[in-house]
């Protein structure tokens, strides 16, 4: 009989709620200092939201990079990404249809499916390489660059502009921090409260994935992954709350997009991960997940495309632990 460790399984649910936490701080702390020194509020919508909501799935890779736990690392952003389409936009279309602006479905959208074929392709030989991770790190530099321009310019139509502008005003509104202490107090915090649940999340999911006889990868899809995207589920279902449906898509998307530059591209930057055979399966599910978004959806997700979301994330993860 198989016996799972009660104490990993703790430090799995403690590291989790501290990733949440963590990330929520340095979101917080972010915006609130970002509004100070008076950057554009869609500006901090597209960079400094997008990298908080991804700082969990990024504390978690690191701790595994010095432990050379590698498969997790790629078991934690492939899961991530697959959950933030499937659980996180799944469940929010269920509460109530999600906008997804123009500029969404014929940018951004294609930039997220684009880096994943980028990571396939880096993928072919066996192994993401430090030299990938430093192009990775590039293409992220070049990204954020592409986006702040983009911003500035106002190359977007009048719908779109209005939907990003809200998804800014949105989250400047919800972190009313007063000074400039209190802001990095914050976000000081937020990277202390990550180092601390990285390092526990890790450790008890290596000694779950062992006790049980489960890969790392697949403890990297199941339980990291699907923990270090709550703070995307929660995001989401709040906004929705606040009748801000407008947001969802985007923010997800741009996670998504941070996940594989800014997480991959750090980790093997680090140490070079090896890529084994059956990772190219849940490579082209993590595409196939992000096609549903681009084919055939110009203007909102309906209830009924949430709901065979939710059912395909089930199922793919019923399949990963059979």
């Amino acid at each position: 009989m198989v016996v799972v460790d009660i104490f990993s399984v703790g430090s799995v649910l403690l590291g989790l709620i501290l990733l949440c936490i963590g990330g929520y701080a340095i979101v917080s702390g972010g915006v609130s200092l970002a509004k100070k020194l008076r950057i554009s509020s869609m500006v901090i919508g597209l960079t400094v939201v997008a990298y908080g909501t991804s700082t969990p799935e990024l504390a978690a890779s690191i701790l595994a990079a010095f432990n050379s736990h590698t498969e997790l690392i790629l078991g934690n952003i492939i899961g991530s990404n697959i959950s933030n389409i499937g659980m996180v936009i799944g469940i929010s279309a269920i509460f109530a249809p999600l906008l997804i602006s123009r500029i969404t479905v014929s940018r951004w959208i294609p930039i997220m499916i684009g880096v994943s074929l980028l990571v396939v392709g880096m993928s072919y030989d066996g192994e993401i390489s430090q030299i990938d991770g430093l192009v990775l790190i590039a293409a992220l530099i070049a990204f954020t660059l592409y986006t702040i321009k983009s911003v500035k310019k106002q190359k977007i139509q009048n719908e779109s502009s209005e939907n990003e502008t809200i998804e800014g005003e949105y989250f400047l509104s919800k972190y009313k921090i007063e000074t400039y202490p209190q802001s990095f107090a914050l976000i000081g915090i937020g990277i202390l409260l990550l180092f601390l649940g990285g390092h526990l999340t890790v450790d008890g999911a290596v000694n779950i994935a062992q006790s049980l006889g489960l890969s790392q990868l697949v403890i990297g899809v199941v339980i990291v992954a699907i923990g270090t995207s709550l703070p995307e589920l929660i995001t989401s279902i709040i906004a929705i709350a606040k009748k801000e449906t407008d947001i969802g898509v985007g923010n997800i998307v741009g996670s998504n997009i941070y996940n594989i530059l800014l997480i991959l591209g750090v980790s093997s930057a680090m140490v070079g991960i090896p890529v084994a055979t059956d990772v190219f399966s849940n490579y082209y599910i993590m595409i196939a997940f992000s096609l549903v978004l681009f084919i055939g959806f110009r203007k909102y997700i309906p209830r009924v495309v949430g709901i065979g979301l939710a059912i395909a994330f089930a199922v793919y993860l019923g399949s990963l632990l059979i």
